[in-house]
């Protein structure tokens, strides 16, 4: 396996949630879906992104992200807006392709610890694969 199989197949995926996200209607992002809203779910898909390139890929959040992360776990954090929330994901997806790209050939195979267990860096697009898909299909 091979970031040039990898990143194609990811962004196919990424992209599509992306211009979802970038075409939706400012009012639309408070749209309750269970106990959460479509900006909460937007915003942890690119966090969930910077935290996959972390564990799986070896590159450390940036401290900005890091931080604007943090704080929007308090009570009280601004709120992002649809141009925002796309600004937010170019930047994780940014942020993991270029952690891909870090990768040898053979690392994608190689099982790494992580918060959620063991699991190779393929396996992990495959887990954010399914996850943005999951998240896309309660936004649709």
């Amino acid at each position: 396996m091979s970031v040039q199989s990898v990143v194609p197949i990811w962004q196919a995926i990424q992209t599509r949630f992306a211009r979802t996200v970038q075409g939706l209607p400012e009012a639309d992002l408070d749209i309750a879906v269970g106990s959460s809203t479509i900006r909460s779910m937007v915003r942890h898909t690119a966090e969930v992104e910077f935290m996959f390139a972390e564990w799986f890929f070896g590159v450390a959040i940036p401290a900005d992200r890091k931080e604007a992360m943090d704080q929007a776990k308090q009570e009280g954090a601004p709120l992002l807006n649809v141009e925002k929330l796309g600004a937010l994901l170019t930047a994780s997806n940014d942020h993991l392709i270029a952690a891909m790209h870090g990768l040898s050939d053979e690392a994608w195979q190689t099982p790494v610890e992580s918060p959620m267990g063991p699991s190779t860096p393929l396996e992990a697009v495959g887990r954010l694969m399914y996850h943005t898909g999951i998240h896309a299909g309660q936004i649709y």
